[in-house]
């Protein structure tokens, strides 16, 4: 590769390093450069409307900006939310709360500010969570439906540009968290898990997308993984694509009646 193109990647990947910041759970920006959750064997929103129900009392938790929340439809007076993370705690403020959702900002899954027995669907869409706060909040016959990232979740693409990283959150699979359902007093109705690809056509897509999920790429740079990420846009010329494994699983839970 020669010494002009590698300045301007250079440059390229810089500004994408420069301007990485998500509003809500906001991925447009790199629309059309990566490719995920396209295959997965479940319909997470479909799921959700399969059980869910006008007169319900419903709770997202780490609703991110409100984006999927408000995706549903559901009547405002019967909604509530939560979000702790403080760029989407102000923008779920300006969203949510002049529409009648009772929107609370936490950032403790094991202490959510609502009463006991408060609603009969809990949503959790790739948030932390307490088995036993979930039980607590529920009425009985509730439901607890989460999907979740799980901890093989990039470890391909982590490798390629910081390939001495611990992998983070290991006990985050469907077989360790099912059971944590159960011991909390749970009756699972579905549990799946699924490994999936995901791939990147442009490796300024990557130093965004790498930057945004920051817990899985923990001190990645572009001045220290630059000669990587070269070695990842030969791949790209030469493939077209760089391609990793997400992690995914689900779990549908009822507290009994």
């Amino acid at each position: 590769m020669d010494r002009n193109r590698i300045a301007a990647l250079r440059k390229e990947w810089e500004a994408e390093e420069k301007i990485a910041h998500v509003q809500g759970w906001d991925f447009s920006h790199i629309h059309g450069k990566y490719e995920e959750e396209n295959d997965l064997p479940w319909d997470y929103e479909k799921i959700v409307l399969n059980y869910l129900r006008p007169d319900m009392k419903l709770l997202d938790f780490d609703t991110g900006g409100g984006e999927f929340l408000l995706s549903l439809g559901h009547p405002n007076e019967n909604t509530s939310a939560t979000e702790g993370y403080p760029p989407n705690v102000a923008l779920c403020r300006e969203r949510l709360l002049p529409l009648g959702i009772d929107f609370r900002e936490c950032a403790d899954e094991s202490d959510i500010p609502f009463e006991d027995s408060s609603f009969d669907l809990f949503l959790n869409r790739h948030g932390s969570f307490d088995p036993e706060e979930c039980f607590r909040l529920l009425k009985p016959n509730g439901l607890f439906i989460t999907e979740q990232v799980g901890s093989e979740n990039d470890r391909d693409l982590v490798a390629m540009v910081l390939p001495e990283l611990p992998k983070p959150f290991s006990d985050l699979n469907l077989r360790i968290q099912r059971k944590r359902f159960e011991e909390a007093g749970f009756e699972i109705l579905a549990a799946e898990e699924a490994f999936r690809p995901i791939l990147f056509y442009d490796i300024g897509a990557f130093v965004w997308f790498a930057h945004i999920i920051e817990w899985e790429f923990t001190g990645f740079s572009v001045e220290t993984c630059f000669d990587r990420l070269l070695n990842l846009q030969e791949r790209i010329d030469r493939d077209g694509k760089i391609e990793g494994t997400i992690h995914r699983y689900l779990i549908v839970a009822k507290r009994p009646g």
